[in-house]
């Protein structure tokens, strides 16, 4: 069972070896963190300078804590300390898990998390704890401590800050530092090279390949071009012939008339007058209504004849015998 800590509470531990694994979000702005420990003997303060693990002295002379180092899990980036509880000489009576930034504050560092695990077991946190600086002008916190009590340890949140940096922290525990230049410090020396935050996305230089023109694509005797190419002039079929319009059928034998509105039967007639059936029609004064014509009789003739009047040709049962 993993328990969430609160700042202050504590948990017991049955495991020999623990892991604390300090873990956060990497991303644009934010610092890489460092882990470290110092082991505090009965005064609270360190025997001596080797009792600061950290990123230039990586190991206790007593090879019970060391630094495992950073690595990228999916959850973010990670560093650890790891810890025997069972071999920890007697005088040392705490052991402070501490984060670091490069000299910038931990108001940028997020999702910063300690979780504490079993180093035997390949299993969830026995317990984790997630480090919010007070003020966020941090650059260091002991984020906890592992402590003894009675025969076994215990493990406590802390997360109590200092604006000075670590070394600032190292001093007020009882780590000397001479930043005198040239002098033979472990914590002058410079820090190692941060995990980058991400994947470095440049690429060793390499001749760009030339590029050729796309080859001209094969058509099968299935396959259509894609453009077509429009027909000459002279080769484009022409439109179908239209229908030329049939003509009004003449009266057999006779010139065709004008065509008129058909009369209701037994009322009187249109102005222009009917013609007799296989004659000409008369010409009808002006102004007035055309005579109505006898059925089959010649019309009376008014006025001068046309000149230019011919009789159709007559059938052959007009001939005489």
């Amino acid at each position: 069972m993993t328990h969430a800590m609160l700042k202050g509470s504590n948990v017991p531990l049955q495991a020999t070896t623990v892991r604390a694994v300090l873990r956060w979000t990497p991303g644009q702005g934010v610092p890489d963190v460092d882990a470290s420990a110092l082991l505090l003997g009965p005064d609270d303060r360190v025997r001596s300078d080797e009792d600061f693990v950290f990123y230039n002295q990586p190991r206790h002379p007593s090879g019970q804590v060391w630094r495992l180092g950073k690595k990228r899990v999916t959850e973010g980036l990670t560093d650890t300390i790891q810890t025997d509880l069972s071999g920890v000489e007697p005088s040392v009576g705490r052991i402070l898990l501490v984060a670091s930034a490069d000299g910038v504050t931990f108001d940028r560092v997020r999702s910063l998390r300690i979780l504490l695990h079993d180093a035997s077991a390949d299993a969830e946190p026995l317990a984790y704890f997630d480090v919010k600086p007070e003020t966020g002008q941090e650059t260091a916190l002991i984020c906890g401590e592992l402590y003894r009590r009675g025969d076994g340890w215990k493990f406590r949140a802390l997360g109590e800050g200092y604006s000075n940096g670590l070394t600032g922290l190292a001093t007020d525990f009882g780590i000397s530092v001479d930043e005198s230049e040239g002098a033979d410090d472990p914590m002058s020396a410079p820090r190692p090279e941060p995990v980058p935050s991400a994947p470095s996305q440049s690429t060793p230089d390499r001749p760009t390949p030339a590029r050729s023109a796309p080859a001209a694509p094969v058509v099968g005797p299935d396959d259509q071009p894609t453009t077509v190419q429009p027909l000459p002039e002279a080769s484009r079929p022409l439109p179908p012939e239209q229908p030329a319009g049939v003509p009004a059928q003449p009266t057999y034998g006779y010139p065709q008339q004008p065509p008129t509105t058909q009369p209701a039967y037994g009322y009187p007639q249109p102005a222009a007058a009917r013609s007799g059936y296989g004659y000409p029609q008369a010409p009808a004064a002006a102004g007035a209504a055309g005579a109505q014509s006898g059925y089959g009789y010649p019309q009376p003739v008014t006025g001068v004849p046309d000149p230019d009047f011919r009789l159709p040709p007559q059938g052959p049962q007009f001939v005489g015998r």
